[in-house]
């Protein structure tokens, strides 16, 4: 390797607004085992699974990001558990952790599937989880997942707990669906020592369901929990877009990820590569580089000159309107969610 691709690979990640990038989302696969109204249609067309990289070429991938500075990487989908032996690259990844800037891997799930796979995670190195859960409502799961069973995610909960994991629950508040279910959802999580964030619907992809009928604001839902609740500021950073509160009812902490209601992109420090090697630099535009290429045509160098185009081709922000239908015609399983 000459001089030049060494100082590549040593530079940080800093877009054109000077924003450095740690936190990879990469997504394993855009398959998932449940059919959520507001993610995906009733019968997606999901890619062949040849266009999907290799573990081994994912990992060059994250190697390129963590020589570039990226010390946190979530594992997304889809769902991530239902790509056979994801765990392998899993621990390849952990091997990083300790021996590179690398210093987090985190996972996002349905839950569906942790029962089998918590043990293992966590012997792989993965600390902390994300469990995306909207509802306790048995019938209401089911219209929501579109028959999704929701003792699957329940006991996949407690067997991460079990193992040691670090679980926060991830919500998204429906209009007229699980709206007057959220404290109780909260309750129930901070009850078992769970942090939990609540997520405005993002208008990505075309579903069904018009998400101007679906979209609930989070100002309005953090004034009714202030009918019941002490919520308290606090300066909380995950390496995510959640502001943070403390309840002081129950000792947890809720998170607000509202990027429609409160634009949160000025401190924006993440991207996100889908399975198939396209890396997208932000959800809601369609701004991307091409990695796999890259990835095999020309290797580091080659990966390296992709990530310094994406940093100038980073968008400030994105320009969410739920009722101006989807910012992007891809789907959230298929981005990476």
């Amino acid at each position: 390797m000459d001089t030049q691709s060494k100082s590549l690979t040593r530079s940080p990640l800093i877009d054109a607004f000077g924003r450095q990038i740690t936190y990879l989302r990469l997504s394993v696969t855009d398959r998932c085992d449940l059919r959520c109204h507001y993610c995906m249609d009733e019968q997606p067309e999901f890619l062949p699974k040849k266009d999907l990289l290799s573990y081994e070429e994912l990992a060059a991938i994250c190697d390129s990001f963590i020589a570039r500075g990226v010390s946190k990487i979530r594992i997304t989908g889809g769902e991530p558990l239902v790509r056979r032996d994801v765990i392998t690259l899993i621990e390849a990844l952990g091997q990083r952790l300790g021996k590179s800037a690398l210093s987090e891997i985190a996972l996002t799930t349905n839950g569906t599937l942790l029962e089998r796979y918590a043990d293992q995670l966590a012997a792989a190195g993965v600390k902390r989880i994300n469990v995306s859960l909207d509802t306790l409502d048995e019938v209401m799961f089911r219209r929501l997942t579109r028959n999704g069973r929701l003792a699957d995610v329940l006991r996949g909960i407690d067997a991460a707990r079990k193992a040691g994991l670090h679980v926060k629950i991830n919500a998204v508040a429906l209009k007229g669906e699980n709206e007057h279910q959220i404290a109780d959802l909260m309750s129930w999580a901070h009850g078992r020592k769970m942090d939990m964030s609540l997520i405005e619907v993002m208008p990505v992809g075309e579903v069904e369901t018009r998400r101007s009928d679906q979209f609930l604001s989070l100002a309005i839902v953090r004034s009714r929990l202030e009918e019941q609740f002490t919520l308290q500021d606090i300066p909380l950073d995950t390496g995510g877009p959640s502001r943070y509160v403390k309840v002081a009812e129950t000792g947890g902490r809720l998170g607000f990820i509202s990027p429609l209601s409160h634009n949160f992109c000025a401190s924006c420090n993440r991207v996100r590569v889908t399975c198939t090697g396209t890396l997208f630099m932000c959800l809601g535009k369609e701004n991307s580089v091409d990695l796999r290429a890259a990835l095999r045509n020309g290797g580091a160098a080659a990966l390296n000159a992709q990530l310094d185009a994406a940093m100038q081709d980073k968008p400030e922000r994105h320009d969410f309107d739920v009722n101006a239908g989807p910012a992007v015609s891809r789907s959230m399983a298929r981005t990476g969610g």
